[in-house]
């Protein structure tokens, strides 16, 4: 193992070559795989010799070039299909009792999918997984295996995914039960005016097509506190610190807040849907948990 010595007034500092580097990254490698530090080194110049890829020694650590990333991401993919196939056979064996995945985003924990889980529960003998996300997170959930189903919204790409329609939802505008708003049938931009609100964050188009509309009638938003996850505005308008504005169907999942909705316009529509990947074969326990999906949402809110 070789070093350079480095001369610096009152002091010797021994740097380490690129060879030591990859010599401490062999014997870490070495000790998690319970092999030797040269059987590893001969792996690592297998796989780059079958691959063609080579990985970067630089002076003080080893970097991974994109097509290591690449191989990463395919690696990962790929046991995370073999833990699907191990599931499905465990399943098989067991008498229908796999784990079920579902990917949502986390505002559908507070009423939605414990409805989901106790449907499961009572006519299979799955257990659930729960994964949060955005919308968009689901879909990845979904195509990378981590998720079995999921619950999202349209717009979505027939290629990659199926899908079972949940419900329709439109705005409305949330608010503390004695706020001024509860004795009017309908907000409208106008009666925002002066108002505090609690706002999703600017990445959503929520946000600009409520924020568009305010000002189109003349009215500055005055926002007091912006969140970045459906479901966090319900802590804040339940303190009575604002009104916010989301959808039919998530304000749904605010029953335990005791808050009040009306119809917002204008107002947008969306379309939710359960998914699952294109071509997916189906076993008993997951098509009960689509089954108890639709159901969740067919059942009426409390109130």
């Amino acid at each position: 193992m070789k070093s350079a010595k480095v001369s610096v007034p009152g002091h010797s500092i021994v740097s380490s070559t690129p060879q030591s580097v990859l010599g401490r990254f062999d014997r870490r490698a070495a000790a998690a795989l319970g092999i030797s530090q040269p059987a590893v080194s001969q792996h690592v110049k297998q796989l780059e010799t079958t691959l063609g890829i080579t990985f970067k020694r630089s002076a003080n650590r080893i970097v991974p070039l994109q097509e290591a990333w690449e191989l990463l991401r395919n690696v990962e993919l790929a046991l995370t299909s073999l833990d699907r196939l191990e599931a499905s056979i465990f399943a098989m064996k067991n008498e229908e009792k796999q784990r079920i995945a579902i990917a949502a985003p986390s505002v559908f924990g507070f009423v939605t999918m414990p409805k989901v889980v106790a449907i499961i529960h009572a006519k299979t003998a799955s257990n659930v997984r729960s994964i949060s996300g955005s919308y968009d997170q689901v879909g990845e959930h979904i195509l990378a295996g981590r998720a079995d189903l999921g619950i999202s919204r349209l717009p979505l790409d027939p290629r990659l995914f199926e899908w079972a329609p949940l419900g329709s939802a439109r705005n409305v505008c949330i608010f503390h039960p004695d706020h001024r708003f509860s004795k009017q049938a309908c907000i409208e931009a106008h009666d925002l005016a002066g108002e505090t609100i609690v706002d999703i964050d600017p990445q959503f188009a929520a946000h600009h097509m409520n924020f568009n509309a305010l000002r189109f009638a003349g009215v500055e938003p005055n926002i007091l506190v912006e969140f970045d996850c459906n479901g966090h505005e319900a802590g804040y308008v339940s303190a009575g610190l604002g009104i916010s504005i989301t959808n039919e169907i998530i304000a749904r999942e605010y029953e335990a807040f005791n808050l009040q909705a009306k119809p917002v316009e204008p107002s947008a529509l969306y379309h939710y849907v359960a998914i699952w990947q294109k071509g997916r074969t189906f076993s008993n326990a997951l098509s009960v948990s689509l089954e108890a999906i639709i159901a969740a949402f067919s059942t009426p809110a409390k109130g």
